[in-house]
């Protein structure tokens, strides 16, 4: 119970974390969200590369490289490098076009129903004080991102919905990890490999799209390397230990995070709403969690 309860905050904090890059990078800098999504995976990939490499065991006899490949393509998946590359790229244009509450609450709304939905389709049923504090718990992201939520247009909150359903899909693939470490690599890899294309479709068709600055290299790269590459990892090491309906639950604690992070970092204001908001998100999380922990 303890190793899931680590694994998880870790996770979370990481999750928090991205999002408060990715937000900084953005809102506050002048690089554009294809370059800023394409340096966040590849910085990723690499940085998952190296560390597999170097924690790879097996027949000194052999190439550690071609050796670390077909271990990457035993344990990754194409489909969980799909559904990451386009988590990531629908993520970074949807934010464009929509407040912080309007998306954090699709986000969300959209893991929520695609992970519960999952379980159930499973079998996987959520016990009466279950369903209370899942409410709950959702009932305090509403409260904390409603007040600052702006309708978005219709491209930009389908573009987050997208996102929202692939992350879902992405945390259901990594139920299944075999090695937490090499899947995520793989997965990055995947990923990486799709943003070539997209890039190239990008620059044919909008040809001045590519800006940025030095703060935003560097957000989007701590954003890949520590926040998403060690942040996913850590989560596929978690995903087995859970059931879908849990792992989705918890993921509402991450923008009570990351509320918290920027009041920490960013001197933004803490409010008695937010700090209503959060005790009901984390009270709910905490009925869900404990009931799964008694059965």
């Amino acid at each position: 119970m303890y190793k899931t309860l680590w694994l998880v905050s870790l996770a979370m904090l990481a999750f928090a974390a991205n999002s408060l890059l990715c937000r900084m990078a953005l809102s506050n800098t002048t690089i554009d969200p294809t370059l800023f999504t394409v340096i966040r995976l590849t910085s990723g990939a690499i940085s998952l590369l190296l560390l597999s490499l170097l924690t790879l065991t097996g027949d000194p006899s052999k190439n550690k490289i071609s050796t670390l490949f077909s271990t990457l393509k035993e344990n990754a998946s194409y489909r969980g490098g799909i559904a990451l590359f386009l988590y990531a790229v629908c993520f970074s244009f949807a934010y464009i076009g929509m407040s912080t509450g309007s998306g954090a609450l699709l986000l969300f709304g959209s893991v929520q129903i695609t992970m519960i939905g999952f379980g159930f389709i499973n079998g996987e049923r959520f016990s009466f004080v279950q369903w209370g504090g899942f409410l709950l718990a959702f009932s305090g992201l509403i409260v904390l991102m409603l007040p600052s939520s702006v309708a978005p247009s219709i491209f930009s909150g389908a573009l987050m919905i997208i996102s929202g359903i692939a992350w879902g899909m992405y945390s259901i693939i990594g139920k299944r990890s075999q090695s937490a470490l090499l899947s995520t690599s793989g997965n990055f890899v995947y990923a990486s490999i799709l943003c070539l294309p997209f890039s190239l479709s990008v620059v044919v068709s909008y040809p001045n799209s590519f800006t940025w600055d030095e703060t935003g290299v560097v957000l989007a790269i701590m954003s890949g390397v520590i926040a998403s590459a060690c942040g996913y990892a850590i989560w596929y090491s978690a995903l087995p230990l859970l059931k879908a309906t849990t792992a989705a639950t918890v993921q509402l604690s991450v923008p009570i995070i990351a509320t918290a992070m920027g009041w920490l970092f960013l001197a933004e204001l803490l409010t008695i709403q937010i700090v209503i908001a959060s005790t009901m998100t984390l009270l709910g999380i905490y009925l869900v969690i404990k009931r799964q922990n008694r059965h």
